[in-house]
């Protein structure tokens, strides 16, 4: 059995100090972004989405983050599939990026909401047709008998569609997640992390330290 107590590592890369901060958590998340992107991370944009149903169950899958602008975060999804009945019922949500090369971490609190039909549309015809092909095929998170199926199916589109343009199911769209609360993480020497908090208030937003 491997050592797992015995993996450790000392994060010494940088700091994060308040007055290096945006003045907003979405700036500030980009400035971060951009620095993911330019220190070739592979897929950056790759987020833990958590939700829970209304009685508290909880669950969590890693997505890609497809847009992000003041409004929020938003990503794209089988709404019929276990994310997307679990943001119906109970919008509150949370979302988790992890740069490990870069020692770094970004943590969102706030509620979900489908972004408008034209936008799921623009986003859903700018994927590969394969993907397109995909989404239809799919009905997110329930049973199949087995990977012949699926293929099965997809092979059955492909033909029904040849010549054609491939419309965006009506089950299949974005959400996006506005933030209430958006945490940044810096890995420091002796587990003294840095943590900085933008939490949402009447006027703007509030930045507090929290102990690591």
């Amino acid at each position: 059995m491997p050592d797992l107590q015995g993996l450790r590592k000392e994060y010494t890369r940088a700091g994060l100090r308040e007055a290096e901060l945006a003045p907003g958590p979405m700036d500030q998340f980009r400035r971060w972004f951009d620095e993911a992107l330019a220190a070739g991370l592979h897929e950056p944009n790759a987020m833990t989405v958590a939700t829970a149903t209304p009685d508290g169950r909880p669950s969590a899958r890693v997505v890609l983050l497809k847009g992000f602008d003041e409004r929020g975060f938003v990503f794209y999804t089988n709404y019929e599939g276990r994310k997307g009945r679990e943001l119906g019922e109970n919008p509150p949500c949370a979302l988790v990026f992890y740069w490990g090369e870069l020692e770094r971490q970004v943590r969102i609190e706030g509620r979900a909401s489908r972004v408008p039909g034209e936008e799921s549309d623009a986003y859903y015809e700018s994927r590969p047709r394969g993907s397109r092909l995909g989404a239809w095929v799919s009905a997110q998170s329930r049973e199949v008998t087995s990977r012949e199926a699926l293929e099965e199916r997809l092979h059955g589109l492909e033909a029904e569609h040849e010549g054609q343009e491939v419309p965006r199911p009506p089950f299949w769209g974005g959400y996006r997640v506005e933030p209430e609360v958006v945490e940044f993480w810096q890995g420091r020497e002796n587990r003294l992390h840095d943590r900085l908090l933008y939490r949402r208030v009447s006027d703007g937003w509030k930045v507090v330290r929290l102990q690591p």
